[in-house]
């Protein structure tokens, strides 16, 4: 049976339909590679200034509000204005070398730039203020940065570990009270408390794992 197409194009019809699927590829793996969660679990993350939740939080006993002073009414907790800082290093440890990028930015005006530790991707809708309300501890999802020197990602950020929580939020829930004590641990049975604060915080469970509940 006679070709019906030439050699040439049929050789670069494969030609491009081999790069296509090599395009495919190389975007699918861009596409893993952008919403994969940054830095690795228990790396910490290399910062402009090596900033020590252990020193602030554990040690002087500072309040997570103090400086994520959005946490309570905002979708993000907000990171702290360089004037914040100055708060107490325009008295404290200002001539310190570590700190030079701090007192730079608070003269030029020009805020610091941190390096995200919980990143989640664009395609997902997560809300502070609703969980800090409903009794998740900061602990519960930040892990004991009251012990960090420096700070370092303890949960993978999956869409399974979200639902883990969804599914049975009695397993994690806390006193509002207590979110941001980070020694909080229950007295008794967490599962009899967590159910009680689910039907205290009007908690329905029923909607938790919409789709349009954590993307929108």
């Amino acid at each position: 049976m006679a070709q019906v197409f030439p050699r040439l194009l049929v050789l670069q019809l494969k030609l491009w339909a081999l790069a296509g699927v090599g395009f495919v590829f190389v975007a699918l793996l861009a596409w893993r590679i952008g919403i994969a969660p940054h830095p690795a679990i228990g790396t910490p993350a290399e910062q402009i200034v090596p900033f020590s939740h252990k020193h602030h939080v554990g040690d002087i006993g500072l309040d997570c509000r103090y400086c994520h002073t959005a946490v309570e009414q905002s979708a993000f907790a907000g990171i702290p204005p360089t004037h914040t800082c100055m708060t107490c290093h325009s008295e404290l440890f200002t001539q310190q070398p570590m700190l030079a990028p701090v007192v730079q930015s608070f003269a030029s005006g020009d805020p610091l730039q941190w390096n995200r530790i919980h990143d989640l991707p664009d395609f997902v809708y997560f809300n502070h203020s609703i969980h800090v309300a409903k009794g998740v501890g900061c602990a519960t999802c930040h892990g004991p940065v009251d012990r960090m020197p420096l700070t370092w990602r303890v949960a993978p950020l999956t869409m399974q570990w979200c639902l883990d929580c969804h599914r049975a939020p009695e397993k994690y829930l806390r006193p509002v009270d207590r979110v941001f004590d980070m020694s909080w641990r229950p007295s008794g049975d967490q599962l009899a408390l967590g159910r009680r604060l689910v039907a205290a915080y009007h908690i329905h469970k029923s909607s938790l794992t919409d789709c349009s509940t954590c993307h929108r």
